[in-house]
């Protein structure tokens, strides 16, 4: 039997993901997830360009707001409450920039499946401290050199879950089966859109502009009375870390601005590298200014072909 169908519309932020997925939802009567590692908190609205109300009243959203930004998520947590969406949708569209997520959930559902043990990761974090970081990665030669070869000494937290998992195990890391591209437990259908790269940094600045305007300042504001500790994770997301140090008068509004653009600069053009590796995704040329529609239209075409295949298949 076929696999569950999932479309994707990834990609750097700014390229115009929202507003192609409105179009392609209401074309294929499509539910989006959130795949957005910020937008999953609530009263972060501006700085993480989430949905307008308008917006998530056309078409159904999940995965939006569910969190305190108090909380801390882990990418484990994002696939399995993404997959009981999957689950129960007909249509399901996967909206977002976030790498790790969709990463996640192109990995088998038992991947990863080896526990942990707290007393063993324990023990090893103890001999870093003692003995220090070489003492640790020379008992990961000695068991696992292969894994030993790829880790560097000062990457404690790899080395200690790869001696975990030999000791859980009896099998070294790098001896374990990794996951391929079919063994994925749906059959993905992604697209992203594909624009110059100069004009998706200068539409990037725009965005900063504009949340500005819309008082970006002041969700900050917000967030911090309330409470938060500029060290929650849901304060590492651009924007509110750049931001914060204006709130206690350590940097000027102008400068972290500044600092804004230029990191939301740098951090799309991560987004492009991690998402131009996947062989998966289908690019879609656009220049800012022409329609939408096309797109649109392009994609429910092949989703239905696809689909129809599918059937003919089982």
């Amino acid at each position: 039997m076929s696999k569950k169908r999932v479309l994707g519309l990834v990609g750097p932020t700014a390229s115009g993901k929202t507003a192609l997925s409105l179009l392609v939802a209401e074309r294929l009567g499509g539910e989006i997830l959130c795949m957005d590692s910020m937008q999953i908190y609530r009263g972060m609205d501006i700085g993480t360009a989430k949905p307008t109300k308008e917006e998530q009243a056309r078409v159904p959203h999940h995965l939006h707001s569910f969190l305190n930004p108090d909380e801390a998520f882990s990418v484990s947590q994002y696939a399995q409450k993404a997959r009981e969406v999957i689950e129960r949708v007909k249509v399901p569209i996967l909206v977002g920039g976030t790498g790790m997520y969709l990463q996640s959930l192109s990995l088998p559902m038992d991947y990863g499946a080896v526990g942990g043990d707290e007393e063993i990761r324990k023990k090893y974090h103890e001999i870093a401290d003692t003995q220090g970081v070489d003492a640790l990665h020379d008992l990961l030669k000695q068991v696992d050199p292969l894994s030993a070869q790829k880790l560097h000494p000062n990457d404690v937290r790899r080395v200690v879950r790869a001696l975990e998992v030999y000791d859980l195990t009896g099998v070294p890391l790098s001896s374990q089966k990794m996951p391929e591209r079919s063994d994925a437990p749906y059959d993905f259908q992604l697209y992203a859109i594909e624009i110059p790269r100069n004009v998706l940094y200068d539409r990037v600045e725009r965005r900063v502009d504009e949340m500005m305007r819309q008082g970006l300042l002041d969700e900050v504001r917000r967030l911090k009375e309330s409470g938060l500790s500029p060290d929650a994770q849901s304060m590492q997301g651009l924007g509110y870390k750049e931001l914060w140090p204006v709130l206690t008068g350590e940097t000027s509004l102008s400068d972290a601005v500044s600092l804004l653009k230029l990191r939301t600069r740098h951090y799309a053009k991560r987004q492009l590298t991690w998402f131009k590796r996947d062989e998966r995704i289908h690019w879609l040329p656009w220049t800012p200014g022409q329609d939408l529609e096309p797109l649109a239209d392009l994609i429910r075409r092949q989703y239905i072909c696809n689909r129809e295949r599918g059937k003919q298949n089982d």
